[in-house]
Parts: structure tokens; sequence; C-alpha cells
């Protein structure tokens, strides 16, 4: 429902076979649509899952609890947990916003810059003297 019937019509019209009608037209423009609230969910469900140590379902957490619990290092470990919590999130994030980049190729001209470019653009605008009188 997000691709315009269109599309797909004129693709037939141009001689595309169903298959590459979906695979060159179809999909690359409902994964606009479909990636931004997938990637966002799957983030949540990551960050949920801590939840799960409720019920006796071993996860990052419960795994946490035990290790503490004959360690006694019980504040360590739960710090530890944040921190791996927050490199498997941090990963899927920037995996998100680089696959929605991908797919936002067909609807603007020109991309936005990626967080390295806009380091690299930083680090050589300071390198720069500033305009000014010599």
């Amino acid at each position: 429902q997000a691709v315009d019937e269109g599309q797909t019509e004129a693709a037939h019209a141009l001689g595309m076979s169903h298959a590459k009608t979906l695979r060159r037209v179809v999909v690359p423009q409902a994964m606009r649509v479909i990636v931004p609230p997938t990637g966002n969910e799957v983030i949540n469900m990551l960050k949920t899952s801590s939840l799960a140590v409720a019920v006796q379902y071993t996860e990052l957490l419960r795994s946490t609890q035990n290790v503490a619990q004959t360690s006694g290092a019980t504040v360590e470990m739960l710090f530890l947990a944040a921190a791996w919590y927050m490199i498997l999130t941090s990963v899927l994030s920037i995996g998100q916003y680089y696959l929605e980049r991908h797919y936002a190729r067909g609807s603007s001209r020109s991309l936005p810059m990626t967080p390295f470019q806009r380091v690299r653009v930083n680090l050589l605008s300071l390198g720069r003297p500033k305009g000014g009188m010599a």
C-alpha cells in the first residue's frame, strides 16, 4: 500500500517481469516505509528483553544475576550488563541509520552526511584558518 499502483503498471509497461518489478521498483520504495518502525521495534524488544528475568528464561540480565550471586560483585555485573545493552542498542541503531539512508537514495537528490563524514569535515575545518586579514 505504500507504493502507488502506477509504479507497478509502469514497470510492466516497460516489459519487466513480476519478480523484477518487485525487486527493482516495489521493494526499494516499500523499504523506506518498512525499515524505521521495524528497526525501532527490534531495538525496543532488545531493551525490554530484560523483563524476561521475571520468568525463568536465561538472558543477559539473568546471566548477570547468576554470576553476581556466585562472585559477590553485584554492582559491577549490573554495570557490565548495562554496557552490553548500550553496545547492542548502539550497533542496532547505527545499522538502522545506514539501512534507512540506503533506501532513502531515491527519495531525495542528496543524502545527509553520515556521522563519519561530519566528523571528517569538522576536523578538516579545524585545521584551516578562519577568514580574516592576513
